[in-house]
């Protein structure tokens, strides 16, 4: 069979990446580098994350969708932080086989989200891949000077909110390696759909970024799992963090699941790919917050607070000595502790 052809660097990104390239930062990706003027009075804030086929989408999946995965974690950073997407740079690692198809998909699914979510390419990269499709973003955006929310922002006596529902996305995976598993939780083919596409495509908060700027001391995107990602905001703060399980918000499909098999608790609170925020807010600006995510159209959910350090904790360092459960307590009906230990994704 004939080598499929395919159009050279060069052409591919004049096809398919310059018509995304709408700020005159870019130069129309006619320069090596993007040159880029801070709006007045604004810092910075950069992110970069990596996806890769087999690890954060299977590689059948619909490279539209998988583009727009790709830059949407890397925005619901950003929204943690409080920032104002600006635009980003994109490094693909083409595998051997790809198909122009499969290409104009990709592009299709960036501009539509460039459309929807206000960035611009800047520039980039395209290399070939030995495995299968990696894409990186780096996203920048804006907030103004000294303001950007960090995960070590939170204070004792804070409130936690999550935004949107949890564990979606986990039992959304598990669908996809067992689909046997809806019948089994008992889903509508609604019900089912959604947990898929919440592991397929998640929904940045880029609404909420305003009401964490102006109300959140600390916040972060959960990328890796509730448990985890609150160990995190924890340990960077110097805290203890108390989640109380009932008050997690669930989808109707999640707490449809969760009702037929119990032990799915342990997969919602710490499986990772939720991308929704954790905010960690002072308790005088509480209503303030709710009623500014409710002018963005986001739903948020108390569910907990935070503590004094834990007795005996210290500073992970670079080794990551002290783990999550350390630092955070879930506690249940009873108000008891309920053990779900630090599980959660990890790469390595």
């Amino acid at each position: 069979m004939a080598e499929p052809v395919r159009p050279s660097e060069d052409a591919l990104i004049a096809r398919w990446f310059r018509p995304l390239a709408t700020d005159p930062a870019s130069f129309r990706l006619g320069d090596d580098c993007a040159s880029l003027t801070p709006p007045p009075g604004a810092d910075l804030v950069l992110k970069t994350d990596a996806v890769a086929a087999g690890i954060h989408f299977f590689a059948d999946d619909p490279w539209d969708a998988v583009a727009a995965k790709a830059l949407r974690v890397n925005l619901s950073d950003l929204a943690a932080k409080g920032a104002r997407p600006l635009g980003y740079l994109l490094s693909l690692a083409l595998p051997s086989d790809w198909r122009v198809e499969q290409m104009e998909a990709f592009a299709a699914g960036l501009g539509a989200d460039q459309a929807r979510f206000g960035v611009a390419l800047w520039g980039g990269d395209t290399i070939r891949s030995p495995d299968g499709l990696v894409i990186s973003i780096t996203a920048i955006g804006a907030v103004p000077q000294g303001r950007m929310v960090r995960r070590g922002g939170a204070r004792p006596g804070d409130r936690l909110y999550v935004s949107g529902t949890l564990g979606d996305a986990a039992l959304g995976l598990m669908l996809r390696l067992d689909p046997d598993r809806a019948a089994a939780w008992g889903l509508t083919a609604d019900e089912r759909d959604h947990l898929l596409a919440r592991y397929l495509l998640p929904e940045p908060r880029v609404a909420l970024a305003p009401a964490i700027l102006a109300h959140a001391g600390g916040a972060m995107d959960l990328s890796d799992g509730l448990v985890i990602d609150a160990g995190r905001m924890g340990r960077s703060s110097g805290v203890s963090i108390r989640i109380d399980a009932e008050a997690v918000p669930l989808s109707p499909a999640a707490r449809r699941a969760l009702n037929r098999a119990p032990e799915l608790l342990r997969s919602i609170l710490a499986g990772g790919d939720d991308y929704e925020i954790l905010a960690a807010v002072p308790p005088e600006a509480a209503t303030a917050f709710e009623h500014a995510a409710a002018a963005g159209a986001v739903a948020v959910t108390a569910i907990g607070n935070v503590g004094t350090p834990p007795t005996g904790s210290q500073d992970a360092g670079a080794c990551g000595a002290v783990q999550e459960a350390e630092t955070v307590t879930i506690v249940g009906l009873d108000d008891r502790p309920i053990s779900i230990g630090a599980e959660g994704y990890r790469h390595f």
